[in-house]
């Protein structure tokens, strides 16, 4: 059988030539499309549920709420786990569902589960599922520094969570922004207790005037003359001043405002935590997390495209630095993957030449190992759908497998490549990083 082989490649070399050409434009092209990542996703198929009730303590939070929910959906298909934790204002409910489960899928399972609970929640409890990303989907982190010290924290933190983070989430592949340090803005009433007695208001009334003062309505119309006038309620607060204007109640014919109760004004937030700069203060970031199962490369080269767009919109002195970029470990680890294959194919030929003295045998090692490399992307990409995970390490040819799945949710292998080189764990950030980050706000 070989022997035909071989005389039937010998009479047809045309042909030959051919199929060889046809296969490496098909593994340049598998190879161009791939998804490629430094880190192997290894995590499992899962959908968080979130759930905040501001002001609960954690024992009524699981009563209430993460009880029925965990309950509920333990009976969900392909579930594995059901896995729970609750604080105070916060409940996360982590479903793991079987390997092979498509995420999408088992995110609409979760969310018709969700509707079937609605009713034996809480009236004011609202649960929500995170972004379809995982924890290996961190690949992008940025900074906004002041370089004039003319913004203060709220107003960086305001420029990043209405403008910068819809600009970027904009980018395909990107599951979520999550703003980081800084001050959140508020509206804050700070009132008088003293003075809540005097007009014997409560508490309440007060609240429930603050939250129904700012909105707009609508009506009919007016006709008159033969032109209609559409009427409407403009309601919207736009400064403190609109806000301290609200009436409250009414004594004696007068009516009682904000502003006769307490004080109004801008304010921040409580914090959860801070983002520190090259040890030059407190500053305000965001990270992009990627969509599951996409190409890391392709998704930061989005981020860095967009945000070259919206340099020219942003302050004067304000500028967007580099945090942390994946893309230095992905490029470097295929630039030591294409080094080691390089010095495999000339250290092959060199022996071959010095212990045969013959340079035509040398050829076939250094043409078909480039071949072979490139062609075995074809399975990667079409059919099977792998992820092709390529780590900077050493020794090459270290070939590790793991099942996974595709988008349609069938079994596939993912491999990860560990190529040699030295140095290749080092320096990976190559921006400036952020010296500390916790989720604020």
């Amino acid at each position: 059988m070989i022997t035909w082989i071989i005389e039937w490649c010998a009479r047809n070399r045309f042909l030959v030539f051919t199929a060889t050409f046809l296969l490496v434009m098909a593994g340049i092209w598998s190879m161009q499309r791939i998804p490629l990542d430094a880190l192997p996703d290894i995590s499992d198929v899962q959908v968080i549920i979130h759930t905040n009730w501001e002001g609960e303590p954690p024992d009524i939070i699981e009563d209430q709420v993460t009880y029925p929910i965990v309950t509920a959906l333990l009976a969900a298909p392909q579930v594995k786990a059901v896995r729970a934790q609750t604080m105070f204002n916060d409940s996360y409910v982590f479903v793991v569902f079987e390997d092979g489960t498509d995420i999408y899928w088992a995110r609409s399972r979760v969310l018709e589960y969700l509707q079937q609970i609605q009713g034996r929640l809480p009236s004011d409890v609202h649960p929500a599922i995170g972004p379809d990303a995982t924890g290996a989907g961190w690949v992008y982190e940025y900074a906004l520094v002041d370089h004039t010290h003319k913004y203060s924290l709220a107003d960086l933190r305001s420029l990043q969570d209405w403008h910068l983070r819809y600009q970027l989430e904009t980018v395909p592949g990107v599951a979520e922004v999550a703003s980081i340090g800084g001050f959140v803005r508020q509206y804050q009433v700070q009132l008088d207790p003293n003075k809540l007695l005097a007009y014997g208001i409560p508490l309440s009334t007060v609240i429930d005037r603050v939250k129904s003062s700012t909105n707009e309505v609508g009506g009919r119309v007016l006709e008159l003359s033969g032109t209609r006038y559409y009427i409407r309620g403009l309601g919207y607060l736009k400064s403190p001043a609109d806000l301290e204007n609200v009436a409250v109640n009414a004594k004696n014919g007068t009516p009682v405002l904000i502003k006769d109760l307490g004080t109004v004004s801008f304010g921040p937030d409580i914090r959860e935590g801070v983002a520190e700069w090259q040890g030059q203060g407190e500053t305000v970031g965001g990270i992009v997390v990627m969509r599951y199962g996409l190409n890391a490369l392709n998704v930061i080269n989005g981020v860095k495209h967009k945000l070259a767009e919206i340099k020219p919109s942003l302050p004067p002195g304000v500028e967007v630095v580099t945090g942390y970029d994946r893309a230095g470990l992905i490029e470097e680890s295929i630039r030591t993957l294409q080094r080691d294959l390089i010095e495999e194919a000339i250290i092959v030929s060199l022996v071959i030449i010095v212990f045969l003295f013959h340079f035509r045998s040398a050829l076939i090692p250094i043409i078909t190992l480039p071949i072979a490399v490139v062609a075995s992307f074809i399975p990667m990409y079409y059919p099977c759908q792998f992820e092709h995970h390529v780590t900077g390490r050493a020794g090459i040819g270290d070939w590790r497998t793991r099942r996974c799945r595709n988008r349609h949710g069938r079994e596939r292998l993912s491999t990860s490549i560990r190529a040699s080189g030295e140095g290749s764990d080092a320096g990976w950030c190559r921006g400036r990083g952020l010296g500390r980050a916790r989720k604020a706000g």
